[in-house]
């Protein structure tokens, strides 16, 4: 038996342009229905925003994606911020999206599209860990962590 998970972000009002960006990143396939596609009203304020999104892409990326009810303010709900002092990342953020790649290249081409209009909170490079790791905070507030998962 396997399980799959997928993390699942909660917008307010960017849903449809977070996961059209994560589809230009990831690739693979896109699925975004609307509130009136599940039967809201077209007129009712809201009702173009999304209820349900996903981006599947055949290297197992996966995200799904949301707008939150009457919320209109943009970026990721929850937000906060994540920075690096004194060699210590500070968050109040409740979650980072993680992802990881046997190989730099394939990594890099990921956090080069990330990083598009993002704010970097760690450079991706070689760590006493890994080698490769950054983290980033893209355009819609949504943290990222970044790392090679082998060595390459």
């Amino acid at each position: 038996m396997t399980i799959q998970t997928t993390t699942h972000l909660n917008f307010r009002g960017d849903a449809r342009a977070a996961l059209e960006f994560y589809h230009s990143v990831f690739g693979g396939q896109v699925a975004i229905n609307t509130y009136a596609d599940f039967g809201m009203p077209a007129g009712v304020p809201g009702s173009d925003k999304v209820v349900f999104g996903l981006v599947a892409a055949e290297n197992g990326f996966r995200v799904m994606g949301y707008d939150i009810p009457g919320a209109t303010e943009g970026t990721i709900a929850g937000g906060g911020t994540t920075r690096r002092e004194n060699n210590t990342t500070i968050t109040d953020q409740a979650l980072f999206v993680s992802i990881g790649s046997d190989s730099l290249d394939e990594l890099q081409k990921y956090w080069d599209a990330l990083a598009v209009d993002a704010v970097i909170v760690e450079p991706l490079a070689a760590s006493a860990w890994s080698a490769g790791f950054g983290m980033l905070t893209d355009r819609f507030g949504v943290t990222w962590s970044v790392s090679v998962t082998s060595a390459s």
